[in-house]
Parts: C-alpha cells; sequence; structure tokens
C-alpha cells in the first residue's frame, strides 16, 4: 500500500505552493524535505541569539501578483504580510538620492530634485512598457506554450499600440534600453540594478525585459511577512497540514523509486521508502533532479539537462545582526530617531551603469568585484519582531561574485575578507556602518548557497535566466510543461518555468499540470 497519493520531494515554496493546491483538491499529499526546516531558500532562522535571519530571499514582490495567497486562505496559517513604502532608495556618491514609492506621481517628484528631465522620462517609461509587463505576468502565471506566450505576450496585453516596434527594445540588453530612455545615469542604475538580481548583465542581448517589468513594482508593491521571510513557507507547510497532508523533515533523499518505467516514490539516506499511488512531484534543482533518477532518466533526455547553463554564481548575501541601522550621508536619519523612512524600502548602491558592468566584468575573469554593487535591507525599521528593542537587522546582497574563482582560492579562506568589502561600500555611503556596529554576522558565499540551500555552484535562480533558459527552453525543451522525461514525475521549481525569485507560480502551474492529467480541477 502506498504511502500516500502524491509525493513532493523538497520543501521549496514552490514545491510547498504545488503540494498545498494538491491537498486543497483533496489528495493525500507527503512532503519530504531534506533540511531541518520547510521552506528551501525561503526560511527564516535564528542563527546570531535573539534576531531573525532570512537565509534566502527576503523581497516579497512577485507573488503578489499571483492569487496563491488568497487562493491558499494562507493568512489563516499566519502568514501577516506588511506593505513597505517607499519601494527602493538611491544615494549616490556626490550626496544626491531619490526614492521610488509605490505611487508613480509621489517617485517622479523625488526624482525631479535630481533631474527634471527623467522625472517626466521615468512617467513615459512606466507607461509605455505598462503593458508589456502585464503581458509577461499573465505568462507566466501559465505553463509556456505556444499558444499561452502568443496569447499574453503578443495579442493579449503585451504590446502598447506601437505594437511590434517594441520588439526592437525587447532583443536588446537593458542597459541600451535605458540609456536611450534617460538623460541622466542616477534612474537608470537603480532601474538596471534591480533588473540584474535575475543574473543577466546590462550588456547581454534579449535582457531587456528584466528591466521592462518596472512598471509592476507600483502595481505589485514590496511586501515583509511579519517574522521573516519564512513566515510564507511556514504558513504554507501549516495550509498542507490542515488538509490532511503531511511535512516530513530531516529526510534527504538519495534516489527515486522506479517500477516499470515508472517514477513510483523516494528512497531517503537511512534508506526509509516513500511511495505514491498517482504521482512524483520533485521540488529539487532539476541537476539534483536527474541525479535523483539515475539510469531512469533517458540518455537524451539526460544530455538535454546536461547542457542547462547552472553558471558561476552571481552574488553574496551578508546577515548581520547590528547595533544601528546605516545612516547615510545624502538623507541622514532624522536627530533622535532610530531609523528614516528610506530604511523601510530596500537601499540600492550602485552609481551608474558603467559601475555594475565593471563588476561584471571582474567576474567574468573569474575574481570578486573589486567594487561590487550593494542593495541593503534593514527590515526591522517595519518588523521589530526581528531583533532585541533598539537592535536591527541588516541583510546586504552584493554581485558580482563568482562560484569558481580564477586564482584557486577557497570561499572558505576569503569569505570573511569579502563581507568585509561589502561593508566597506555600504561605509562609503553610510560612514557610521563600521565593524564594531556589527553585533554577529552570517556571510552566505556562492559555496554557502550550495551547501545550505542546495543552489549549486551558488545560483540563486538554479540555472541562468538568459533567453535561451527561458519559457519553453527551461529547464530543457519538451520538459517545460512540468512535465519530466519519465512517466508519473514531475517538475517545479526555480528549475522550471518561470524560473526564481519568491513568485509561486511555477508551483502554481505545476499543480494546474497535475491536477489536468489526474482529471480533477482545481477547487
Amino acid at each position: 500500500m502506498a504511502d500516500c497519493e502524491i509525493l513532493v520531494v523538497g520543501a521549496g515554496h514552490n514545491a510547498l505552493v504545488c503540494a498545498g493546491y494538491l491537498a486543497q483538491a483533496g489528495y493525500k499529499v507527503l512532503v519530504i524535505e531534506r533540511r531541518h526546516k520547510a521552506g528551501g531558500a525561503v526560511v527564516t532562522e535564528e542563527i546570531v541569539p535573539g534576531f531573525k535571519f532570512d537565509l534566502g530571499g527576503s523581497a516579497h514582490i512577485l507573488i503578489n501578483h499571483t492569487p496563491i495567497v488568497r487562493d491558499l486562505d494562507l493568512t489563516r496559517y499566519g502568514l501577516d504580510y506588511i506593505d513597505l513604502d517607499p519601494l527602493f532608495f538611491a544615494p549616490f556618491p556626490d550626496g544626491s538620492h531619490f526614492t521610488v514609492w509605490r505611487d508613480v506621481n509621489k517617485t517622479v517628484e523625488s526624482i525631479a530634485q535630481i533631474s527634471p528631465a527623467d522625472a517626466e522620462n521615468y512617467r513615459k517609461f512606466i507607461a509605455q512598457w505598462h503593458g508589456m509587463a502585464e503581458g509577461m505576468v499573465g505568462a507566466f502565471l501559465n505553463a509556456p506554450t505556444p499558444l499561452n506566450l502568443g496569447k499574453y505576450l503578443i495579442f493579449g496585453q503585451g504590446f502598447n499600440r506601437k505594437g511590434m516596434e517594441q520588439v526592437n527594445d525587447l532583443i536588446r540588453g537593458y542597459g541600451q534600453v535605458l540609456r536611450q530612455s534617460f538623460s541622466d545615469p542616477r534612474v537608470p542604475a537603480l532601474i538596471g540594478w534591480m533588473a540584474a538580481q535575475s543574473g543577466p548583465p546590462p550588456t547581454e542581448p534579449f535582457s531587456a525585459p528584466f528591466a521592462l517589468w518596472h512598471p509592476m513594482y507600483h502595481i505589485s508593491g514590496v511586501k515583509r511577512p511579519r517574522g521573516g521571510s519564512g513566515q510564507l513557507t511556514q504558513a504554507l507547510q501549516k495550509m498542507i497540514e490542515a488538509h490532511g497532508g503531511q511535512v516530513l523533515l530531516n529526510q534527504p533523499v538519495t534516489r527515486l523509486l522506479t517500477e516499470n518505467g515508472r517514477v513510483v516514490g523516494a528512497e531517503t539516506q537511512s534508506g526509509e521508502r516513500f511511495t505514491a499511488s498517482r504521482a512524483v512531484v520533485s521540488g529539487a534543482h532539476i541537476h539534483t533532479t536527474m541525479k535523483l533518477l539515475g539510469n531512469a532518466l533517458p540518455p537524451d533526455k539526460r544530455q538535454l539537462i546536461e547542457r542547462s547553463r547552472i553558471g558561476n554564481g552571481f552574488g553574496m548575501v551578508i546577515r548581520a545582526a547590528v547595533s544601528e541601522l546605516p545612516n547615510y550621508t545624502a538623507l541622514p536619519t532624522p536627530e533622535g530617531k532610530p531609523f528614516a523612512d528610506h530604511h523601510i524600502g530596500m537601499q540600492f548602491m550602485c552609481p551608474d551603469l558603467p559601475y555594475l558592468e565593471r563588476a561584471y566584468a571582474d567576474y567574468l575573469a573569474g575574481r570578486p568585484s573589486t567594487d561590487p554593487a550593494l542593495i541593503a535591507m534593514t527590515w526591522s525599521a517595519s518588523d521589530p519582531t526581528l531583533a532585541p528593542e533598539g537592535k536591527h537587522v541588516l541583510f546586504m546582497w552584493s554581485q558580482y561574485f563568482p562560484y569558481e574563482l580564477a586564482n584557486g582560492e577557497s570561499w572558505d579562506d576569503i569569505g570573511e575578507r569579502e563581507a568585509d568589502k561589502i561593508l566597506a561600500t555600504l561605509r562609503r555611503y553610510a560612514p557610521n556602518m563600521t565593524k564594531d556596529k556589527v553585533i554577529g554576522w552570517l556571510v552566505e558565499t556562492p559555496l554557502y548557497l550550495e551547501r545550505e540551500l542546495g543552489l549549486y555552484r551558488g545560483n540563486v535562480m538554479h540555472l541562468e535566466m538568459s533567453i535561451d533558459q527561458m519559457f519553453m527552453l527551461r529547464p530543457a525543451l519538451t520538459m517545460s510543461t512540468y512535465r519530466a522525461p519519465v512517466k508519473g514525475l514531475y517538475l517545479t521549481g526555480a528549475s522550471t518555468h518561470p524560473g526564481g525569485g519568491i513568485m509561486g507560480a511555477a508551483g502554481r502551474n505545476a499543480a494546474a499540470t497535475i491536477l489536468h492529467d489526474l482529471g480533477r480541477k482545481k477547487n
């Protein structure tokens, strides 16, 4: 007798979203996870006593474009989202600054203080690309079939009245599109640095959509679960369990079980076997899944997966418990106040696109960037539950940092050195952030991300987010509709469409595919 109807391997947020929909539809679901806590790269833990650190994704943006929170009634299971406004703050070395608010008009007013021309250019940029960005949302929320891509990106809301004329911009790098859209280097710096979070540099052809998504930030805003990013996945676990499902922790899977050419279960490191009567879902990295399948994976499909590019990492993050927040020279914290409005949003340190391009050039040469771009996140300003009274958390995401170093150095040896460099970069903008302000920290190098979160070569997107690995080509041709090349097995997670980020769309889309194949529609 099978242990469940549907077995889910891995408890990342996409896998949990998929399991949630399946449990809600009435299936007996079992999730098995290798770590001691469900959540994958969306998890919060107390690394420094009294301080809650996110180990992976922190800003919740993409998921706000989906119906997942409503569909699965996650507020009922403890998810409490805090709306953040302002969204982004950009200080510059010359002492200037501007702020991106959820309200476009308020943002335009802020930009006008540094560049009246680009204030209007920003308004035009948002209006011009809003339709295409909405089309991308539709494309992300459905399996990437030719019909769906045509419906949402071409014949639907994908383009404004100029229609196909915009295709010329879509095939360019986002750096080129931003330079032609703005006259001052500062606004493109913020939009470009946000676009770079997906990995591609400003010069990469076909990368423009990562910047042209920008209008959607004014629609979705930025949110944070109260208590940390991992509260999303904790709510998902509770929802699954409330619907009769199980989530088992500390169960690293060593292989997927097959019978008569069909995947029927999984075996763990301890030798325990779990079987499913209807389907198995892998939320693990596609290369992990390939290894778990072993000889059951057809050789031609193995070759396709092996050709998919994981890349050489691209970023690292510092999670710090601090005694005070950054006091930016460009916009000092009001006297007597523990934080300013801009501490609520994400704080961007990237003076211009050439700075980002130089950082990427270092990365291509196999060395950590001499002058890395930086995003500081001070979530305790809006959520005091993250730190003891009077103290704060400071997270710093920085690019670019290759997983494999050209000089043969080990990240185990240079992690602290590079962390000091990242803190020094912040100090150029906020001189108060000296090392003595750090109570304790966690340095997440590309190697740490691989070891702890299963992110091969430190790539938080699983696979590189280049045009030849997106939509119908993710994770490989013929595998983009969440059906694995072995019967009984389905795929979800950042290795599948639409890729990385806290969105949950891959989990929702995979659940829709499974429910379709099993003949039971979503409730």
